[in-house]
């Protein structure tokens, strides 16, 4: 697909990480803060209850959980119908809302496709360039359904899986957990993660690795490795710290 032929293509030219917000909805100030420091993608974990898909990061937090459209979708579609199109005044700002999925994979995809369908301007890249791209992860479903899924759905890959060219396509990018890789103490013994970023560029995917120390030491290694995506919870500090180095994060 075009829209992620030329990210990995100004990934690779800018030789810039971008800041993915990990579960964004635990924050004190949800979505409104990523957005302030320019988060190139936001997390939500979610959970398939009746036909309403609720935020949540365990069970145990159901109860008290609001629903995916109330949280995101909705204060997302008010922005973009402030702003004219786009969901800040910066119209070259066009952010990746990441559905980490807990369960039950397929019939929550059915749910989300439900809420999305409405509001295709919003959510659809190839109506509006700068729509949120909306990308699965988590439970993704069988990958071979992938392809029957409506275009403005795209995936979240892993290193692990093979893909035919048609699954390719409908991958956003590709993440792991930093541990199966980043094992030695010493912090220039990387040979794993540097042999599988490079794999993953080889098909031309933007990598992630999920579980990393949060620091601006972990930071600044996975820039130097080549990792295009920094996971983070402290979107403000990440912002800040590239700024102040500049080598600023998109």
């Amino acid at each position: 697909m075009l829209f992620i032929l030329l990210l990995f293509k100004s990934m690779l030219c800018d030789a810039q990480p971008f800041i993915h917000v990990h579960n964004d909805y635990e924050k004190s100030e949800p979505l409104t803060n990523a957005l302030r420091h320019k988060a190139w993608s936001i997390e939500a974990d979610v959970f398939l209850v009746g036909t309403r898909l609720l935020v949540a990061h365990s069970k145990n937090e159901l109860s008290t959980a609001k629903t995916l459209d109330s949280f995101y979708l909705q204060p997302i579609i008010e922005l973009f119908r402030k702003n004219k199109g786009t969901i800040s005044e910066d119209t070259a700002y066009a952010p990746v809302l990441m559905i980490d999925i807990k369960e039950d994979g397929e019939m929550a995809i059915a749910a989300l496709i439900k809420l999305l369908s409405s509001h295709l301007s919003v959510f659809d890249r190839t109506i509006n360039s700068k729509a949120v791209q909306v990308v699965i992860s988590g439970d993704r479903g069988p990958s071979f359904k992938w392809i029957t899924y409506p275009s403005f759905l795209l995936f979240d890959g892993r290193p692990t899986e093979n893909y035919d060219e048609a699954k390719l396509a409908r991958i956003a990018f590709i993440s792991d957990s930093w541990a199966r890789y980043a094992l030695p103490p010493v912090m220039d013994e990387y040979d794993r993660v540097k042999e599988v970023i490079e794999k993953v560029h080889q098909l031309r995917k933007p990598i992630r690795f999920w579980a990393t120390p949060d620091n601006s030491e972990l930071w600044e290694l996975q820039k130097k490795l080549g990792v295009d995506i920094i996971n983070t919870d402290k979107v403000a500090e990440c912002r800040e710290y590239f700024m102040k180095n500049k080598i600023g994060a998109n």
